[in-house]
């Protein structure tokens, strides 16, 4: 039910946005405050801001945005369900149509009768746990249903956007705006089962994807173009390829005679066409076999020998006056391969730095030099380095290999053995040194990879965090590796893990700060900083509203250049419709070039006193809580359902990177996503009020100063009203209940405590924001919550008493009357029964493991957060 709310409430807003669109009234009801329309963007920036339209231009087609799409297990509804609801929203989009006629009408209200009917008779819960194969084919489906013509589209307005200030051109088809990566096959931080054949199925699987998707399109190209009018140099290029090309090819569904030699862009087109369907088939015969008998001179080897008799055929019909046709299909098609390429995305690889370690370390005792592992941080840097200006090989093939280390060097073989625009970043979690950084580089080339990935660090705790600044200097100030990145470098930051590690308060402040000095240290060596955001969906993960993350960012931090992480179930949120997709294509393109070019304003030198007085005291009562109270851990076991939430199969990865570890083993997304179920939302408050009342009992004037803050620093505002926004999805009163009913009695003093802290830290921001309601300020966002209470309360309730039933057997509860009397009389056990067989195997009394899963997943719809 709150999952067909979600999608109704969705249509609704999207409708009412087209009428107020239509009257030119751009307000957006969602939020106003977290909306970029790309349009009033660029008028905003030409009258208010006095930027000329030329300087917009420039700015515009200079700036990338690149989305990686992650596999992070927080996308708890299966595909088969988001097929169907995607059909449903679309029902509902139609229905809103002013033309429709009685039967139209009809005709819909049957259909979407029977995609509700066909998603309550689908099986809502995955039985097994998807392969990183199955993530993969999840994420590249929405490439196919909306981002592949949503990216063209999006172009296009953006191209009337220009018009609109005065601009006559359109933007480059090769203007990196938007790019597309993916961790989906790459990822494997502690994910064991994402190996190196892994990695290659994904690479070849996303190859043959993207060559089938531009095979589908190119007859219909071919169809449009049936011009007959060309420049010299396309008309000797067609009469090469006619008189090279004699035979039919039956294997195609139109044009598989040869076409006629007076019709030349048919000609390059059919080229095209045949060069297409076997790079289509090299792939899927390598994916399938291992090997492939196409010659490779038959095949598309890489982006722009496939760009040139496209471009080709567009400045051939612009030289003959055809500019307006050039501008259609063909534009669109060019923008699509500059986008996507011949891999449709590429694919991130990334590894933790201690398994880079054990390779290295294993290398050097083969050698019988000493042990990598053992040596401090210079003595690695100067091995690393003179290993790296030399040029003799490390290692043969008689190293001794574990079975991880075997692992390690058998994805940099991979990578090697692939083309290398089917790879983006290798990624370093875990990275704390200039040496985690050169082991990569060492490593890339003795496994011969010839194109070699940049290497990006990623900082993530709050330590790390810290001396992020100082590392990034450290390994600039080494001669060779500048001369290896060419005065360019990208360095990722984790919002999940310094969330964990030191609570949202501190961890924002400390990833601001991060930013601010990266930025310096790379200007001081002439570097071009690219910050790349590792940000989840929930805001103790770094979640939040696009146009708000980006414009709170410190200035001169995205700078025209943005990586962010697009993470399980915000891939849905994000692209799970085509209007979805625009608007998030918009909402970043948007956002990015509006902090480029008018950065938001840095704190006062106080602000930043009062913040760094904040954090230390808001990571002081985080730790401890967390991690230095002696209760806390079996608390958290007992009063949420953390240790059930594997149960779910929402991902491929375990909820540990140590079986055996406790709260710091952990993944940030269990962690969160078991306090959101019991709508306590722990991890994200706690520390700020001990922050907020610590420096206003120090001095009452702080009180005002925090209310300035909020005020006129768009960062502090975000940060305050995120919590706001958690708080009004919060209820304790529920939690109260997890604790009366799951923890035992000698802990209740623990969970009121907690609670009490959660009232006053809650009545804190309500002071600062200078509200007396929560979202006071967002009245839609609160309606829409209130709407969905009465749902999400039943289902904790439920939930709550389904966890005591499977922890505690012998509790047993008393059902009392139905207050239907139709549900009485219904012979109501069948059902029930058909819906035990679907989980036979349950160690649970039937119907338990089922029922938890699906209360989890109904809060996780109504909360509209998994974790």
């Amino acid at each position: 039910m709150l999952t067909l709310a979600n999608l109704a409430e969705e249509v609704q807003i999207a409708y009412r946005r087209r009428i107020k669109l239509k009257k030119n009234d751009f307000s957006d009801e969602a939020s106003a405050t977290t909306e970029s329309n790309i349009e009033e963007t660029l008028k905003r920036l030409v009258g208010e801001l006095n930027k000329t339209p030329e300087e917009v231009f420039d700015a515009l087609k200079n700036q990338t945005v690149d989305l990686v799409l992650t596999a992070h297990p927080t996308q708890s509804v299966r595909r088969s369900l988001l097929q169907k609801h995607a059909r449903i929203r679309d029902c509902l989009t139609q229905l809103n149509a002013k033309d429709i006629t009685p039967d139209d009408k009809q005709e819909l209200d049957e259909a979407l009768q029977r995609e509700i009917q066909a998603g309550f008779r689908t099986d809502e819960i995955r039985r097994n746990p998807p392969t990183p194969q199955d993530e993969m084919r999840a994420g590249m489906s929405y490439f196919h249903e909306t981002i592949w013509k949503g990216v063209p589209k999006f172009l296009r307005r953006v191209d009337t956007a220009l018009k609109n200030i005065g601009i006559n051109e359109r933007v480059p088809y090769n203007a990196p705006l938007i790019q597309f990566s993916s961790w989906m096959g790459g990822d494997r931080d502690g994910n064991p089962r994402v190996t190196p054949e892994v990695t290659r199925d994904v690479c070849l699987l996303a190859r043959m994807m993207v060559a089938n998707l531009y095979f589908s399109q190119i007859e219909d190209l071919m169809f449009e173009l049936s011009m007959w009018r060309c420049s010299d140099e396309l008309r000797t290029r067609a009469i090469e390829l006619h008189s090279s090309t004699k035979r039919d090819a039956k294997h195609y569904i139109e044009f598989w005679k040869q076409v006629p030699g007076n019709e030349p862009y048919r000609v390059i087109l059919g080229y095209v066409r045949d060069k297409l369907y076997h790079t289509r088939e090299h792939a899927r015969q390598l994916l399938t076999d291992g090997a492939s008998d196409i010659p490779r001179e038959s095949t598309f080897t890489n982006v722009e020998e496939f760009l040139e008799p496209l471009e080709l055929c567009y400045t051939s019909l612009c030289a003959c006056g055809d500019r307006a046709i050039a501008d259609g299909s063909l534009l669109d098609f060019l923008r699509q391969v500059s986008t996507f390429g011949l891999s449709l995305v590429r694919l991130d690889i990334r590894q933790e730095s201690e398994r880079h370690t054990d390779v290295l370390d294993a290398i050097t005792r083969h050698l019988d030099i000493g042990s990598y592992r053992e040596w401090d941080e210079n003595r690695r840097q100067e091995w690393l380095l003179s290993e790296l200006r030399g040029k003799r090989p490390l290692f043969g093939s008689d190293l001794p290999k574990t079975e991880e280390i075997s692992d390690v060097l058998d994805t940099f073989k991979v990578i090697s053995e692939l083309p290398s625009d089917s790879f983006g970043a290798y990624i370093i979690s875990m990275a704390t040194a200039p040496s985690d950084v050169l082991a990569v580089e060492l490593l890339q080339r003795e496994c011969r990879v010839s194109n070699p990935l940049r290497v990006v660090p990623l900082f993530e705790k709050l330590a790390d965090l810290e001396s992020a600044p100082a590392a990034v200097a450290r390994l600039f100030s080494i001669d060779w590796y500048r001369d290896r990145i060419n005065g360019k470098q990208e360095v990722m930051i984790g919002y999940s893990d310094s969330g964990k590690d030191a609570g949202r308060l501190s961890a924002a402040w400390q990833l601001y700060k991060a930013q601010e000095e990266l930025v310096k240290v790379a200007k001081e060596y002439g570097v071009k900083l690219t910050m790349f955001h590792g940000r989840g969906g929930t805001v103790g993960r770094g979640g939040g509203p696009t146009h708000l993350a980006i414009l709170s960012q410190p200035p001169d931090t995205v700078h025209g250049s943005l990586r962010v992480t697009v993470q399980g179930e915000v891939i849905e949120q994000s692209f799970g419709e085509e209007h979805l997709c625009f608007r998030t294509l918009q909402r970043f393109t948007a956002a990015t070039l509006e902090h480029g070019m008018h950065p938001p304003v840095a704190p006062k030198p106080e602000w930043r006193a009062l913040m760094d007085e904040m954090a230390v005291v808001a990571t002081e009562e985080y730790r401890s809580v967390v991690f230095q109270e002696p209760r806390f851990v079996e608390y958290f076991r007992l009063a949420t359902p953390e240790l059930e939430y594997g149960r779910m199969n929402i991902g491929s990865r375990p909820s540990k990177r140590k079986p055996s570890g406790g709260i710091e083993s952990l993944r940030a997304i269990p962690w969160i996503f078991a306090w959101t179920q019991t709508r306590f939302h722990l991890p994200v408050w706690l520390g700020f009020g001990a922050a907020m009342q610590h420096v206003i009992d120090k001095d009452i004037r702080n009180l005002n100063m925090l209310k300035d803050m909020y005020n006129g620093w768009p960062f502090f505002r975000v940060t305050i009203d995120l919590i706001e926004m958690v708080f009004a999805k919060g209820d304790p009163g529920i939690a109260a209940l997890y604790d009366k009913l799951l923890v035992s009695e000698d802990l209740w003093s623990f969970g009121e405590q907690l609670r009490a802290h959660y009232e006053t830290t809650r009545n804190l921001i309500l002071q600062v924001a200078g509200h007396t309601d929560l979202l006071q300020g967002d009245p839609y966002l609160r309606q829409r919550l209130t709407l969905r209470d009465p749902y999400i309360t039943v289902l904790n309730v439920c939930q709550v008493y389904t966890l005591k039933r499977i922890r505690d057997p012998s509790y047993s509860v008393e059902v009392g009357p139905h207050l239907s009397k139709e549900i009485m009389e219904m012979d109501t056990n069948k059902p029930a029964d058909e819906l035990v067989k679907l989980n036979p195997t349950s160690e649970y009394a039937p119907g338990l493991e089922d029922t938890l899963i699906l209360t989890m997943k109904g809060i996780a719809a109504g909360l509209q957060n998994t974790g």
